[in-house]
């Protein structure tokens, strides 16, 4: 049986997820829990559905989904309000409750894909890359589907298409090590130096984390790599935190680093799957500058940082 991969969204024209223009993989599964997270629906591999409450026409009488539910998970309360039983959707295999909706009120999540179907896509976006152009795998984290993955990389290999992944690198090391020959750039994300506050805001600790770029760096691999902070107000946008990365940096021969600029564009999505959203009414908002004086400091320190959309590929 073909391996599948389990998508949420493929994007081409993509310009700023690695070198020229690029077509964008969204893997689902990932290890980490980002209370800031803008994809939450990249979180579970499965496919499972978001349900956009203001769309739903259930005060006209819409009932649609109701009806073409098989597992009866979807129920209206005596003041005709719309409920959705998520623990049973889970199990679902057929969705046709999003087919039967006439609003779009319910989504699927995630697509499945053989290595075939997605290596055909690639082929298609070919010519939109131009000379420095290629494929950028994302998520969730594309190495919780390190299978599929490896398989979808060998081919690209094989095809000459330029690779590059977006990672947390909270994988194991052979798993790590085994993936990254066959990627030419990296964007991996360190959230904070502090083991514990790394736990705070992600779930993990880091400790797997920065030991595998450690890994990274002490093996022979000769691609670039490009350390991300999203850099979250309160969090990890002070200048303690800036000057451990530093010093981690500087230990192994590392010289880039992108800050990202918080958003809180998630928001949305979070509460289309039923999720609390920690960071409303501007928490997490970076003083007007600190991008700036981080980026100060880094520079005094010898590393490239790029902030926001600003990386030179």
């Amino acid at each position: 049986m073909a391996v599948k991969g389990h998508l949420f969204d493929i994007q081409s024209f993509s310009v700023h997820d690695g070198p020229g223009c690029r077509t964008s993989v969204f893997l689902t599964g990932c290890p980490l829990q980002c209370a800031w997270c803008a994809n939450p629906e990249s979180w579970v591999v499965s496919k499972h559905l978001m349900y956009a409450e203001n769309l739903c026409k259930w005060d006209k009488g819409c009932r649609a989904c109701r009806d073409a539910c098989p597992s009866g998970s979807i129920r209206f309360d005596g003041d005709g309000r719309h409920r959705l039983t998520r623990e049973t959707c889970l199990d679902c295999r057929t969705f046709d409750c999003v087919a039967s909706c006439p609003n779009s009120v319910l989504k699927q999540c995630v697509k499945d894909y053989t290595v075939d179907e997605l290596v055909s896509i690639l082929r298609r976006d070919f010519n939109n890359w131009g000379p420095d152009g290629g494929v950028t795998f994302t998520g969730g984290d594309p190495l919780v589907q390190h299978g599929f993955l490896l398989e979808v990389l060998e081919r690209c290999r094989v095809l000459q298409i330029h690779t590059a992944i977006e990672t947390s690198a909270c994988v194991s090391r052979d798993i790590f090590l085994g993936v990254m020959p066959y990627v030419d750039f990296a964007f991996i994300d360190v959230k904070h130096m502090d083991r514990d506050r790394h736990r705070e805001g992600t779930g993990v600790a880091n400790d797997l984390i920065l030991s595998n770029i450690a890994a990274l760096r002490a093996s022979d691999w000769g691609g670039r790599l490009v350390l991300r902070q999203p850099t979250i107000g309160g969090f990890n946008d002070d200048e303690a935190n800036a000057l451990q990365v530093i010093d981690f940096m500087n230990t192994h021969g590392l010289y880039e680093i992108n800050l990202l600029t918080f958003h809180p564009l998630g928001e949305t999505k979070w509460n289309q799957l039923g999720k609390d959203y920690a960071y409303t009414s501007g928490r997490g908002n970076v003083a007007p500058g600190a991008l700036e004086r981080l980026q100060q400091l880094y520079l005094k320190h010898n590393i490239a940082c790029y902030i926001g959309e600003n990386t030179p590929f």
